[in-house]
């Protein structure tokens, strides 16, 4: 199974995005598309937009940033309560076949502002329900004609979506992305999605996770290949192991001051997978051989709770071993971003390639 390596654009307008010191540009077409540019450059395959009500649209700064690109893969992050998965079928379609089948998709069902945008559906059991019948009306819209159903959360009669997906021998319609760690979540996962995110945990911890995440999809009767698993993770890469260590703990004494990285607004309270982040810190302030979860405790929050430290070789060791367990979508970054597309491109992503079977 071929690898998908993807680096994170925030698509945010404020600069300080997780300690990032570009103080203009944000939210420019200029901006995104250098870093986009800089992504094909350094070769990765595309990147993960961040979604947030008071960011720029994600779906629109993705089909901006497709048209201004060759190869690049916008990972386009999206909330059912924010989109009708008719109104998204089309527009996803559309721009897959504009952009030759370059389209993925990433599911968010976390809480972000949803009253300022109309959303009343809040509550964890609605929400995860609500995502299911999304990922489901979604595959049927992009593969079948005529279609016709009636859910708990959405409904649509003979509806046929125009232009369909791109064809390409290896998918019939973009990737479905998706994370959460909760029972709920993984669920919906095992039955509906085509990749399950996670986070940077230890490796015993996502080993466990990948077993349940098979033993569900059996038991929720999985009518889809296989479910595959991605890992979103900052990774922090220098010359040398000791010059790596130095620049982490450089960058957790300005969060711990005040002055780096920005805290985390997600939902940090409630979200199992964010929860489970936290913990770690307890286990200790490095696992495995290179997880830094000191981050987590002075503001970092989400990709960044949890950071891979070292040379080029050292992190790739260790996502070598995340590889072992099966993960074969990977979304790394760091700041400033656009430094580290290249350096990390170019250091690291040769001999992740070089490593795989």
């Amino acid at each position: 199974m071929s690898l998908e390596f993807l680096w994170y654009i925030p698509n945010t307008v404020e600069p300080g995005h997780r300690g990032d010191d570009t103080t203009s540009g944000w939210g420019s077409i200029e901006y995104s598309t250098d870093l986009a540019r800089s992504a094909e450059d350094h070769g990765w395959n595309g990147a993960l937009l961040g979604t947030g009500w008071g960011r720029p649209d994600t779906f629109t700064v993705a089909t901006a940033l497709t048209a201004r690109t060759t190869t690049f893969k916008p990972l386009i992050a999206i909330r059912p309560g924010y989109w009708h998965p008719a109104n998204f079928a089309s527009a996803a379609a559309t721009l897959d076949q504009l952009s030759r089948g370059r389209v993925l998709v990433n599911i968010v069902s976390g809480l972000d502002n949803p009253a300022a945008y109309g959303d009343t559906n809040v509550e964890p059991p609605q929400r995860y329900a609500r995502t299911k019948e999304f990922l489901h009306l979604l595959r049927r819209l992009w593969t079948e004609e005529d279609v016709t159903f009636h859910g708990e959360h959405f409904q649509v009669t003979g509806s046929t979506v125009a232009p369909r997906p791109y064809p390409t021998s290896g998918r019939a319609h973009p990737t479905l992305y998706f994370g959460g760690a909760s029972s709920a979540a993984e669920r919906v996962s095992a039955a509906e999605a085509d990749v399950q995110l996670f986070w940077g945990e230890p490796l015993d911890g996502l080993a466990e996770r990948i077993d349940r995440l098979k033993t569900l999809s059996e038991e929720v009767g999985r009518r889809h290949k296989p479910l595959e698993f991605g890992l979103r993770i900052t990774t922090l890469v220098r010359d040398t192991t000791e010059e790596a260590w130095r620049a982490a703990e450089e960058k957790v004494a300005k969060m711990a001051s005040g002055a780096g990285e920005t805290t985390w607004t997600g939902n940090r309270r409630t979200a199992v997978g964010q929860q489970r982040l936290f913990d770690l810190a307890q286990r200790g302030e490095v696992l495995d051989t290179c997880l830094y979860t000191t981050p987590g405790t002075f503001g970092g929050g989400g990709a960044g709770t949890t950071w891979l430290v070292g040379s080029a070789d050292d992190v790739a060791r260790a996502l070598d071993g995340y590889r072992k367990l099966g993960i074969t979508h990977f979304i790394l970054s760091d700041t400033p971003y656009k430094q580290e597309i290249s350096r990390i491109g170019d250091q690291l992503l040769p001999l992740l390639r070089d490593s795989a079977p």
